[in-house]
């Protein structure tokens, strides 16, 4: 594990995936369980305990026919449970290639198995395999992105800071997913984006004392020169010179001076060119408007957008996407001090936009604004924001469904691809009756309502007022997708999730298909 100097270059805690077209020997081989029709088994959302006289389906690919009814009477015996991602450890019955089994709930043989399903599954199966050895995951041959993408992030294990020299490391020595023949590659583009969705988690999971504007940057930096990246950085004085009001406004008050970072992948000429801004904000204590004590320390997290910005553009490099894809991240951290703004300021936004500051909390969209200003004069044909907006996105939509606004069909089309990979976004709408909120008196715009309700969408109608005319824009509140405050559930750990890294991957992979198809036609 990671010590405090090393934190910041700490690689991703991640089980290595390995493709096999058989099913090879290995300490612990993972099997799929499900209930038959009836829903005898607790596929049915009860208490998921299997029940005398109940047989579960095996699904194991790889597996004899005598193997697998091995494996059946044995999760039958121990009353088994096929919920998905219940997870029970019986020794091997004879004709498994490894020591000890971990059957794993895959919910009712009556319904298609989801590809989320098998996903959540592999995860929570990848962490009971921990400390186990090698394991072997048959689960479905023919889908093995989506079983090796569960697999994978399940195997994540959050960084610990810690003074100890021993590498405590508890997880699986390797993941190997049974694929068919051909579909090797899957495995290997599922472990590039296992892998950076796992940076974006330590990202988000580092504490605030050790990731802070300026060695946010630096480590971005450093990512994106590996990757292959263009790299410009602008620290408080290029800020300054520039007119970054707003990311200025928020830093002020720390004594860690703002950020500004900008990653570039590039494509082929002519190809589109995306633009993706995260919101940075290292530690966010409200500033003047300050946060309540309780709970404060989660604040550590409000960077999750940043992160996620950084960890995509980086993967668009890894997977070689033609496309040209800029990432614009504004860092800051919001403290109050004798140098802090104020509520009753106003500032001058990078572009010129005047904006009065009625809530110092408020911050993430004054930074994003900047940086969104910026991201347009890149002329992309779409721009994609993500941030740990509002509180108002879990009143709404609960803590695991990101709300997307935006331009109305790029918004619809980001929602379904977010919903396709798992990660869940929902279309919000931006009311024109909101609007009328944002005016002030004395500036063009203030940076909150005057009243309570709908926050998440007001915070989206502040941002569409900088995005240029004719670019296709989507935002995405993942205030609290972004975090997992509980207890670790199919692939998703205890702490940063890395969400949307996957739901941004396919917009990016959507934008570079549906170019594909106008070039050709």
């Amino acid at each position: 594990m990671p010590t405090a100097q090393s934190i910041l270059t700490h690689t991703p805690d991640l089980a290595p995936l390995e493709a096999v077209t058989t099913a090879v020997e290995s300490d612990v081989v993972v099997i799929g369980i499900a209930a038959d029709a009836s829903g005898a088994n607790g596929a049915d959302g009860s208490d998921g305990a299997g029940k005398a006289g109940a047989t579960p389906v095996v699904v194991a690919p790889g597996l004899s026919h005598d193997a697998a009814a091995a494996v059946a009477a044995a999760a039958r015996s121990v009353g088994a449970s096929t919920k998905v991602g219940s997870t029970t450890r019986l020794p091997a019955p004879q004709g498994v290639p490894g020591g000890s089994v971990v059957l794993v709930g895959l919910g009712s043989s009556d319904a298609e198995v989801s590809d989320e399903s098998l996903r959540r599954a592999a995860g929570a199966a990848a962490r009971a395999c921990r400390g186990l050895g090698s394991a072997l995951v048959l689960l479905d041959a023919d889908r093995a992105e989506a079983v090796a993408l569960g697999a994978g992030l399940g195997s994540f294990r959050p960084a610990k800071v810690t003074a100890k020299t021993d590498d405590d490391d508890t997880a699986a020595d390797a993941l190997r997913i049974l694929t068919s023949e051909g579909s090797t590659d899957a495995v290997t583009r599922a472990a590039a984006i296992v892998e950076c969705v796992g940076l974006a988690r330590d990202l988000v999971n580092t504490p605030p004392n050790l990731l802070f504007p300026g060695s946010f940057a630096d480590r971005a930096a450093e990512l994106g020169t590996a990757a292959g990246l263009e790299v410009e950085v602008l620290d408080e004085s290029a800020l300054a010179a520039g007119g970054f009001g707003g990311i200025l406004a928020v830093g002020n008050g720390s004594s860690r001076p703002p950020r500004l970072v900008r990653l570039t992948h590039r494509g082929a000429e002519g190809r589109p060119t995306v633009a993706l801004v995260g919101k940075g904000v290292t530690f966010d204590t409200g500033g003047i408007s300050i946060k309540p004590a309780a709970g404060m320390e989660q604040m550590t997290m409000d960077m999750g957008g940043a992160a996620a910005v950084v960890a995509t553009v980086i993967l668009a490099a890894r997977l070689g996407l033609d496309l040209t894809v800029v990432a614009t991240v504004p860092m800051a951290e919001n403290m109050p001090s004798s140098t802090a703004y104020r509520p009753g300021d106003v500032l001058t936004m990078y572009g010129g936009t005047t904006v009065e500051v009625q809530n110092t909390d408020a911050e993430g969209r004054l930074i994003l604004a900047d940086a969104i200003v910026r991201a347009c004069e890149d002329s992309p044909s779409h721009l994609i924001d993500t941030a740990t907006l509002t509180g108002a996105q879990m009143v709404a939509l609960g803590k695991k469904t990101p709300g997307v606004m935006g331009t109305e069909d790029f918004r619809d089309r980001v929602a379904e691809l977010s919903r396709e990979v798992g990660e869940g976004g929902w279309p919000m709408p931006l009311p024109e009756e909101l609007r009328d909120g944002l005016d002030s008196e004395v500036a063009d715009l203030t940076n909150v309502t005057p009243h309570r309700w709908g926050g998440m969408l007001s915070a989206g109608l502040f941002l569409q007022e900088f995005v240029a005319e004719g670019v296709e824009w989507a935002h995405i509140d993942v205030a609290g997708p972004a975090y997992n405050d509980g207890s670790p559930e199919g692939y998703l750990p205890k702490g940063g999730t890395g969400v949307p890294v996957r739901t941004m991957l396919a917009v990016l992979e959507d934008i570079a298909d549906a170019a594909d198809t106008a070039s050709a036609g």
